[in-house]
């Protein structure tokens, strides 16, 4: 299945109330697997779901078989069990509330490789296969894409070859922040490496009780890389300002693997940002 290129594709609504995609929305909303979703894939997400009310005792995927649907756990508890070499099945995990099951036999057209079995009266909702992976094939695609085209006008990375920028792309995630809201504070400690997207940022640093402000971070600057180049706590405090703010974030293993041709430059960068300091710091 080629993302972008499924002209066939037919988004799937399943009538529902508005109490009931409130429920959807509730059990999906830290579900890893659409957290990244923008919202009109988000939506055909909650419209595609349809509801499966299932007893105590009834099998709800059998390993070895194929897999139609992905399901995310409403209410209930449910066991996973597993055979090996033919052996009886072992009980290797458990689902409550808020767990999701059936993705890997979607996403690599593979048979289901576990047993799921109702353990007291449960509410699921099921995704079919074909909208969970051209949802989730086509989110993959068009963050790379959209990061891609953001990543080259990037100064920092602008030396940086393309296939270096495609892995970047690939682990970057966005966050947004209300006006005023921080990003980071000084402080604290640093797991988070960031570039912004859109909006501005606010840079403030508190020196000897007097709190020093610094010019507005805009679209492409970058912050945070100080604590995870020095694993010292963040030097400063950087909140969203005028609007909505706009980052794509990094961790730390992914800013070390990553980023090592430009760490040069960073700590450049870096050295000067502390002569600057030093000098608002001095009499």
């Amino acid at each position: 299945m080629a993302p972008t290129l499924d002209k066939d594709f037919v988004a799937v609504v399943i009538p529902k109330s508005a109490e009931q995609k409130s429920r959807i929305q509730a059990s999906i909303k830290n579900n890893f697997l659409f957290r990244t979703c923008d919202e009109e894939q988000y939506r055909d997400v909650v419209d595609a779901m349809s509801e499966k009310r299932v007893a105590a005792g009834e099998e709800v995927i059998k390993q070895g078989g194929v897999g139609d649907f992905f399901y995310v756990v409403e209410t209930g508890t449910l066991d996973v069990f597993v055979s090996k070499n033919g052996n009886p099945p072992v009980k290797v995990y458990e689902y409550g509330d808020g767990g999701s099951f059936g993705e890997l036999a979607l996403m690599y057209n593979a048979p289901r490789a576990a047993t799921v079995v109702a353990t007291s009266e449960s509410v699921l909702w099921a995704l079919d296969r074909v909208t969970f992976r051209r949802i989730l094939m086509e989110n993959t695609s068009r963050k790379r894409r959209m990061y891609e085209g953001f990543l080259e006008e990037v100064k920092l990375l602008s030396s940086l070859e393309p296939y270096e920028r495609h892995k970047i792309a690939d682990v970057l995630e966005s966050q947004v922040f209300n006006e005023g809201e921080i990003v980071i504070r000084q402080g604290d400690v640093g797991e988070q490496f960031y570039i912004i997207e859109s909006g501005e940022a606010a840079v403030s640093k508190l020196i000897d009780g007097v709190e020093h402000q610094y010019p507005n971070l805009k679209k492409g600057d970058y912050f945070g890389e100080l604590a995870l180049l020095t694993d010292q706590p963040r030097q400063a405090t950087i909140r969203a300002t005028a609007g909505r703010l706009k980052v794509a974030t990094m961790g730390k293993k992914a800013f070390v693997r990553l980023l090592g041709p430009v760490v040069d430059i960073i700590k450049r960068n870096a050295n000067d940002y502390a002569q600057i300091k030093s000098h608002i710091a001095s009499p």
